[in-house]
């Protein structure tokens, strides 16, 4: 899907603005809420200077914390109003405008081989319908051999944003899977909880295989 077709979930369902969303998370931190959870989860799971895609990075709040922690980040959502926030705030970074579906290097610049892939913030479940494995996929082939797909979702609609389809966690490792990726390790917050079967959001990380 191009990016121009406007029908990801994000944009069938009216999200907020770059603008909205950003007052939003920032009233959340004002709050005691800890906006760098997703950041620190991925951070322990990279050696320093490592690269990584912040895939439908929304305002940029994730990249920007791993930019301030060493890491070389670049960013990609299909939202121009979310972009605009996430390049005024880091204007040394580098944005993109694409849909990860059908996300190619050529859409970044030619930038490839990362050490970690992130879609955080209900990403999934907001992609366009029937999509999930079409993405995963090529999110994969922007991967490093050894590289790690890391996504975090709500698996239910308490979790999700109001209208938003819930995305079955047994469909996402089904699209991992068939992009060659295996499972690494799953909880059910950044922070690190337990995942149960009752569990209602779902942090998981799968591996590309290193080269022989």
């Amino acid at each position: 899907m191009s990016e121009e077709s406007g029908q990801t979930r994000w944009s069938q369902i009216g999200g907020a603005t770059g603008e909205e969303y950003a007052e939003r998370l920032a009233a959340r931190a004002r709050e005691g809420g800890d906006p760098h959870g997703e950041a620190t989860f991925c951070a322990s799971r990279l050696s320093p200077g490592a690269r990584v895609l912040d895939a439908g990075c929304g305002t940029g709040r994730v990249a920007v914390r791993l930019d301030e922690l060493g890491f070389s980040v670049v960013g990609v959502d299909v939202d121009e109003s979310m972009l605009a926030v996430a390049r005024r705030t880091a204007p040394h970074l580098a944005w993109h405008r694409a849909d990860l579906d059908g996300l190619g290097s050529g859409d970044l610049d030619g930038a490839a081989g990362f050490d970690l892939v992130v879609m955080a913030g209900n990403v999934v479940p907001l992609l366009a319908a029937g999509t999930v494995g079409s993405a995963v996929s090529s999110l994969t082939t922007l991967l490093k051999p050894g590289g790690l797909l890391v996504a975090g979702f709500g698996l239910d609609p308490a979790h999700l944003p109001a209208g938003c389809p819930v995305t079955p966690l047994s469909a996402y490792d089904e699209a991992c899977g068939a992009a060659g990726l295996s499972p690494r390790e799953r909880f059910s917050t950044w922070e690190g909880a337990p995942f149960e079967p009752s569990s209602e959001y779902a942090v998981s990380v799968h591996a590309l295989a290193s080269a022989p």
